[in-house]
């Protein structure tokens, strides 16, 4: 039996897949998301963006309070990037709030604030890839093009019975090659099909326990005639998670904290944070630091009257989980502010552009019980 990189399109395709896509979806789809049953492509690109890598739960609130405060594609471009980071704090992957940003300033420079239907430009912008291009395309234009996010991955592995890694290269490409041969002959009902596959994926074709009764391919899925579908698609192999440790200082004085601006790369790329002692260290090679050494290193900004632990947090990356060992360190008399720092209210903490485990942090010691 040939394996599925072996195959070539002419052998993909079959017109009865989309058909029943777009029934199911038109009988028993999401109609009702706030990004839906618009051609708009700013507010379609948006959704899509934010909709990477998180649920569509996440994401219902900061779309609309995004919305309220850039509401056209030209009013984003316009903004601050600080405007925009403060307004996608909490989100996470944050790089996808500064190419948001890079990608609306592109888009009034290069097209006059109107969003490329070519699926070809759209993966030309900051932050749209080649799936993200079909679906922006195909919502808002009509365009025939495919998808692969990892709903669609996930869909297509248990459907066709794909029994390597998804993400190996010659099995994505594979995967292009027969989501591109099972598109609905000229693109006819393609906003349904899209959208279609998208809701399976999340709805009824999903990792832990899939719907396989309600769904519209279980008499053509190999996972569920095989009974396969807990171990397709095959998962990444495994690493080991590394482990680092962050010392970060509160640096506290009359009712203010002192934040510090990261670096536009790296981890909270473009965010305030609360400044780190040592950085992000191996937690192999974490020293012990004394109560000395940090009332020094606080003294950068002051002087130094009180050292203070804190409840320790637990954040996971993407690539590595970091242990946080925060301090508050209150001052008696403040110094001057050093570049790429600024004092912040307690009181409005919310409203300041912080990774989402900080802010959390901070709203803890805003309370009376520890400033009063």
């Amino acid at each position: 039996m040939k394996r599925l990189t072996e195959f070539d399109i002419t052998q993909l395709e079959d017109p009865t897949f989309s058909r029943a896509v777009i029934d199911w979806q038109k009988a028993h789809g999401r109609h009702a998301l706030p990004w839906q049953n618009t051609r708009d492509a700013y507010r379609v690109w948006l959704s899509e963006i934010m909709l990477q890598q998180t649920q569509v739960t996440a994401v219902l609130g900061y779309y609309a309070r995004f919305l309220e405060r850039f509401p056209t594609v030209q009013a984003l471009a316009e903004a601050p990037l600080e405007d925009v980071m403060a307004h996608w704090s909490g989100l996470g992957y944050y790089t996808r709030a500064r190419n948001l940003h890079a990608c609306a300033k592109r888009v009034v420079e290069a097209y006059g604030g109107a969003f490329p239907s070519d699926p070809a430009l759209l993966a030309e912008l900051p932050g749209i890839g080649r799936s993200t291009a079909a679906a922006i395309a195909a919502f808002s234009y009509g365009t025939r093009a495919a998808i692969l996010d990892g709903n669609v991955k996930r869909v297509f592995a248990r459907v066709f019975g794909v029994d390597q890694y998804p993400g190996i290269k010659p099995v994505e490409d594979a995967l292009w090659r027969r989501a591109d041969a099972l598109l609905p002959a000229n693109g006819e009902g393609i906003e349904a099909y899209t959208q279609g596959l998208m809701d399976l994926g999340a709805t009824l074709c999903t990792r832990g326990k899939p719907d396989c009764n309600r769904c519209p391919l279980q008499e053509r899925c190999v996972a569920y005639a095989t009974g396969r579908t807990g171990v397709l698609p095959v998962p990444k192999p495994k690493k080991a998670t590394p482990e680092k440790r962050a010392l970060m200082l509160a640096v506290v004085d009359r009712g203010q904290v002192l934040l510090q601006q990261r670096p536009e790369s790296g981890i909270w790329g473009g965010l305030l944070s609360l400044p780190e002692f040592d950085g992000h260290v191996a937690l192999e090679d974490a020293d012990q630091v004394d109560v000395a050494t940090l009332a020094n290193a606080g003294g950068e900004f002051g002087d130094v009257a009180e050292v203070e632990p804190l409840l320790p947090l637990v954040h996971g990356f993407t690539h590595y989980k970091l242990h946080i060992q925060p301090y508050r360190i209150a001052l008696a008399a403040r110094g001057g502010t050093p570049a790429g720092h600024v004092w912040w209210d307690l009181a409005a903490i919310v409203t300041a552009p912080l990774p989402a485990p900080v802010k959390k942090l901070l709203e803890q010691l805003g309370q009376p019980t520890l400033f009063g």
